[in-house]
């Protein structure tokens, strides 16, 4: 067992992510030595907490990365092309919560429970998935393992936290000036750089990200080909078809999904629950008789996924239905990022290969 202490980097430190991420790094089993809080030049200069001692933001350049072992970050895609190639120039190890790598060929997509030996064949760079697919394939796996999975059918509700602070802020002061008889003023929903924006507060807005090809949004698209990637090594895999429709609900944190899927073979939905019941990461909620599924506002706060409504389709032999709930700015974002990092320090994947930082030249331009 090494006793060696890691130089770890929270990039993005100051955001609805990475601070979770200094939370979440504070109780794991990474022996951290030494820790660098990097954000934007008007955070530089403020300081956070890990561990009981004040750290001093740090701006964000090249630089910041000499000598840092291991990189989280958090900071928006244009930051971290911009900077991750950087990191792994200079021999950092990077899980990068962005979507700017996801479906780069050189990259793993990973879920700890899920697919962790895809980590082994990383260039310096490992992507932590979209927030809604995480939570689906925690639950979906086990079933793929044990009974095969033909087609995967989602609806997400998912929670205003997944577009970042500004977004909860912007909720709650939405819904205060409906109760208080007032105009709703939108200014971020449903997407920052769009043309419209509308309120969520006592909505529903089914766009999330902007609209792509055949009408689905980038969202639904990230779920179809990561859910692909990171169980079958596929972004455009045949064996599972999955489609999504990704509504945007005036929750603060914590994501839904209605999950429909399809096995190979048929068994009972005592047997899904049995097997669930089991399955690392998850925690099954499921008794009718005492209302008992899982909810967003229980969720919040937990890294585990929650999986209740398990149920067979009474129309169609082989097809089942679940109700999937998860932090999304911890299993979804932060916790899983950690847990990935956790894992390679496990598995003694702290190291970058000769030529990776070549690989991604092309992300800084």
């Amino acid at each position: 067992m090494s006793d060696r202490k890691y130089t770890v980097a929270i990039l993005g430190a100051t955001g609805a992510v990475g601070t979770r991420m200094i939370e979440q790094l504070e109780q794991s089993t990474i022996p951290v030595g030494e820790i660098h809080l990097l954000a934007s030049k008007r955070s530089a200069g403020k300081t956070l907490q890990f561990k009981g001692q004040d750290v001093v933001i740090e701006e964000a350049v090249p630089d910041s990365f000499n000598g840092v072992d291991l990189v989280l970050a958090s900071a928006g895609g244009g930051v971290s092309g911009r900077l991750l190639p950087e990191a792994v120039k200079r021999g950092a190890v990077c899980v990068d919560n962005t979507s700017l790598f996801r479906m780069n060929d050189n990259v793993p997509l990973v879920v700890p429970e899920v697919n962790p030996d895809a980590m082994a064949q990383h260039h310096g760079i490992i992507a932590n998935p979209n927030c809604s697919t995480i939570q689906m394939v925690v639950a979906l796996e086990p079933i793929r393992k044990q009974y095969g999975l033909k087609q995967v059918i989602v609806s997400t509700y998912q929670a205003a936290g997944g577009a970042g602070q500004s977004a909860i802020n912007e909720l709650y002061t939405e819904a205060q000036a409906k109760l208080d008889g007032k105009p709703m003023q939108a200014e971020i929903l449903p997407v920052k750089g769009d043309k419209k924006h509308y309120p969520l507060a006592f909505n529903l807005l089914p766009q999330i990200d902007v609209f792509e090809e055949a009408d689905y949004t980038h969202e639904e698209w990230k779920m179809i080909r990561e859910t692909k990637k990171i169980m079958l090594g596929d972004k455009f895999a045949k064996d599972i078809k999955v489609t999504a429709t990704c509504v945007r609900v005036p929750v603060p944190i914590g994501h839904g999904e209605t999950v429909y899927f399809e096995t190979a073979q048929e068994p009972t939905p005592a047997e899904l629950k049995q097997l669930l019941a089991t399955a690392p990461g998850v925690v099954v909620e499921d008794d009718p008789a005492t209302q008992l599924y899982p909810q967003p506002i229980n969720a919040e706060g937990k890294r585990e996924t929650f999986v209740g409504r398990i149920r067979a389709d009474v129309e169609n032999p082989g097809s089942y239905h679940m109700w999937v709930v998860a932090d999304n700015l911890l299993k979804g974002a932060a916790w899983n990022a950690v847990q990935i990092a956790e894992e390679l320090v496990k598995r003694d994947l702290i190291h970058v290969p000769a030529g990776s930082a070549e690989l991604f030249a092309d992300a800084q331009a």
